[in-house]
């Protein structure tokens, strides 16, 4: 898949165009293990309450003001539709729906991560 911002519908050729203040998200490797903030593994298999979830925006409606391609989203992965698309899942939102942008640079996965 290619990257593609031109017209600002999807990040990779994906064969959908999304409406209104609809954001498509991917949280591929977002689900991975994650670190205390001692350096401690937390495996993806623990659960620890009602958790928000991140993901990386892949195509936006024309409607869609607060994000942009890329950007990386906090937001409650409970009863949202999910899509398949090209063998890969996706999670379907509104705008409204997201909680917050990261903020933080990308890092090379050897540091603590950004949770709330």
């Amino acid at each position: 898949m290619s990257e593609h911002t031109e017209g600002g519908d999807t990040a990779v050729d994906l064969p959908i165009r999304m409406l209104g203040d609809r954001v498509l998200v991917s949280t591929k490797g977002e689900d991975a293990e994650r670190r205390s903030g001692s350096g401690i593994v937390i495996p993806a298999t623990v659960t620890m309450g009602h958790r928000l979830s991140w993901g990386r925006v892949v195509a936006l409606g024309p409607a869609v003001r607060q994000v942009v391609l890329g950007d990386r989203v906090l937001f409650d992965p409970t009863d949202r539709p999910e899509v398949e698309l090209e063998g890969s899942s996706y999670t379907l939102l509104r705008e409204e729906e997201i909680h917050a942008v990261s903020t933080a640079e990308e890092s090379s996965g050897d540091e603590v991560g950004m949770y709330l």
